[in-house]
């Protein structure tokens, strides 16, 4: 396993970071201990780095984590989220100095090492500038958290918000894979000049850069879906599967510290693990490049309309 330093925290993370979402039954149900078996085989090969959400299976998640992580805690970089809940989302001061409280129960844990606003794009920006971000601060200088962060999905936004505030950390959902590379416009730039660590999830793009078929509930455009098998068969030209590339090449970019996504089952971890090996030839990502470039960053936008920036609209750094 390969680490890197998260920014100006000093933390040493895994490159390959465990999602703890599935462990909620958030996309199929999931045994619980089959959920335990994947987090204690992904610790003893080097994963390190786990990050769930209060959000993530009402709850579910981090009281799951919170059993597997028992008697490890000193072994892992914990990240948790407030401000998202599965009936409501509350970026007010109150709620998430109260969220962290409670999801530190459920973890069996004192601290955590980083405390995130949970997508931010849902709130309004008066709201996470002056009410949920000053509380993640007080939470940080309670020592119930190491270091505080922001999620969320569109990355100009993101970006918006990091110029305005002292983070640690930066969460970008889904930016950067073998469809989306938005996240080196502004986000690895900033990172760099601002010191915080960047985090990347999502490489699959919610399965479309996989081999398994799609859920109905998907939200790309039909012409990226469409491109699914037509990776898959490149992929398959060089005996790779499309899931293994998508995440190697997720993986490889030197900028992001972690590269995150969901797992729970023993079989995805190991998947997942041996991926890290693999050397993907350059005229398969060469074919991949030509093949994905119609559909390249052709990305559905969520949360408050006023928080849409739009993608020509640039920033100087």
């Amino acid at each position: 396993m390969q680490y890197r330093t998260l920014g100006k925290t000093g933390l040493n993370v895994s490159i390959l970071g465990f999602g703890a979402s599935p462990l909620g039954n958030v996309f199929e149900p999931v045994e619980e201990q089959e959920g335990i078996n994947a987090i204690h085989h992904a610790l003893n090969n080097g994963i390190n780095f786990f990050d769930v959400a209060p959000f993530y299976g009402d709850t579910l998640a981090e009281t799951r984590l919170g059993k597997a992580l028992k008697g490890k805690r000193k072994d892992v970089v914990l990240a948790t989220k407030c401000c998202r809940y599965v009936t409501e989302f509350d970026f007010s001061y109150k709620r998430a100095l109260t969220s962290i409280d409670e999801s530190l129960k459920r973890l069996q844990t004192d601290y955590v090492d980083i405390y995130q606003v949970h997508d931010i794009e849902f709130g309004t920006e008066e709201q996470v500038l002056n009410e949920a971000i000053p509380a993640v601060l007080k939470v940080k200088e309670s020592g119930k958290a190491r270091f505080v962060g922001i999620t969320g999905l569109p990355v100009r936004y993101m970006a918006h918000i990091a110029r305005q505030v002292n983070i640690d950390t930066l969460l970008s959902w889904a930016h950067y894979n073998l469809l989306e590379d938005e996240i080196n416009d502004e986000l690895v730039p900033l990172s760099q000049q601002k010191g915080f660590g960047l985090m990347n999830a999502a490489p699959f793009l919610q399965r479309i850069l996989t081999d398994s078929s799609l859920p109905e509930w998907h939200r790309s455009p039909k012409e990226m879906i469409n491109i699914q098998p037509v990776l898959i068969s490149a992929c398959k030209k060089y005996g790779l599967a499309l899931s293994d590339v998508a995440l190697a090449y997720a993986i490889a970019h030197p900028g992001i510290a972690t590269t995150i996504t969901g797992m729970c089952e023993l079989a995805r971890v190991k998947q997942n693990l041996a991926a890290l090996n693999i050397s993907i030839p350059p005229a398969l990502l060469n074919e991949i490049s030509i093949l994905a470039a119609p559909v390249k960053n052709q990305m559905w936008f969520e949360g408050n309309p006023a928080n849409n920036i739009p993608q020509q609209k640039k920033y100087l750094i």
